[in-house]
């Protein structure tokens, strides 16, 4: 089963919930602001893609932070702290697919591909 993590109010998650129900693509949605955030779930995604494929720098959340937080996200370890404390910071929709690959971010030419 594909699982896509974010918030439900984030655009890029709508859009990307839309696109798999309009492909029949049967998935479970984790809202990580209501859930949580799983620490071994961050560690995965974190091994798999990266902490600078996660951090969302374009969005509001980053631009809220106080220039000290925001310079202090040099590597995994710090990104991993500021992503725990602050899970909207994370760039949506996470998906974890049915091979056990994660994706950051809605790319429909990359999703079609997977499903």
């Amino acid at each position: 089963m594909i699982t896509l993590y974010g918030i439900p109010n984030c655009d890029t998650v709508r859009q990307a919930r839309v696109w798999l129900g309009e492909r029949g693509v049967a998935h479970a949605f984790h809202d990580f602001k209501k859930q949580g955030l799983p620490e071994v779930v961050l560690d995965a995604w974190l091994a798999s893609l990266g902490w600078e494929a996660l951090v969302n720098r374009r969005g509001t959340t980053w631009r809220r932070l106080d220039d000290a937080t925001r310079a202090a996200v040099v590597d995994a370890a710090s990104a991993r702290r500021v992503l725990l404390a602050q899970p909207s910071l994370i760039k949506r929709p996470v998906v974890q697919w049915e091979d056990v690959a994660f994706t950051a971010g809605f790319d429909t030419a990359d999703w079609q591909r997977r499903i």
